[in-house]
């Protein structure tokens, strides 16, 4: 029993789906999986719709909308081995700018969709960005978790995957700017970080 091969894009910026023209002259009959505006996209899913890759993991389609309007995360399943790859919506320690949505649709995607995956789920960002983070992170709280990414960031030229949803949660950063109402806070931290 074969299975037609996939390529999944979380948004339609050239930097994620500019290779999909690319991918489909060389490999053919391909199944290339995103987000409605990306170029070449041979099936969009709906929010919470699952496809297979091969005959072990099961991928869910969480649609993330606000730094593109078609940015899509895709939870992906193996047994016991949870992952969300999270293009330019969550990043280690800070999320994507908000290019086409605002501060109630990032909270959306971060807040509710992303949050209510389980904790233990590995997140695999579209960019490397932590350093950059933590160093905004560190201006906005010291706390325990933000000394510990700070120093896991010196160390490691990488971090993605080695971060989890749970890691992501911190509720101390509301007291930082002066706002308890969810997407004040949220639009007020990503205004910090513009300016950075």
């Amino acid at each position: 029993m074969g299975t037609t091969p996939k390529a999944d894009r979380p948004n339609s910026h050239h930097d994620h789906a500019g290779g999909n023209e690319g991918i489909l002259k060389q490999f053919g009959k391909l199944s290339v999986i995103g987000g409605k505006d990306c170029a070449h996209v041979t099936q969009t899913p709906e929010h919470g719709e699952k496809f297979k890759i091969g005959e072990r993991i099961t991928v869910t389609a969480l649609h993330t909308p606000c730094h593109t309007q078609d940015s899509i995360c895709y939870f992906a399943e193996d047994g016991n081995e949870r992952v969300v790859f999270t293009g330019d919506t969550l990043f280690i320690g800070g999320c994507g700018r908000f290019f086409e949505g605002n501060a109630t649709e990032m909270h959306k995607a971060l807040n509710e969709v992303l949050a209510s995956l389980p904790d233990d789920t590995r997140v695999y960002p579209g960019h490397e960005y932590t350093k950059s983070n933590v160093k905004f992170c560190s201006t906005v709280s010291q706390s325990e978790a933000v000394k510990k990414l700070e120093e896991f960031a010196n160390n490691n030229q990488q971090t993605q995957g080695k971060f989890t949803i749970g890691d992501e949660k911190d509720p101390k950063i509301q007291k930082v700017v002066g706002a308890t109402e969810p997407v004040e806070v949220m639009n007020r931290l990503r205004e910090m970080k513009n300016k950075m």
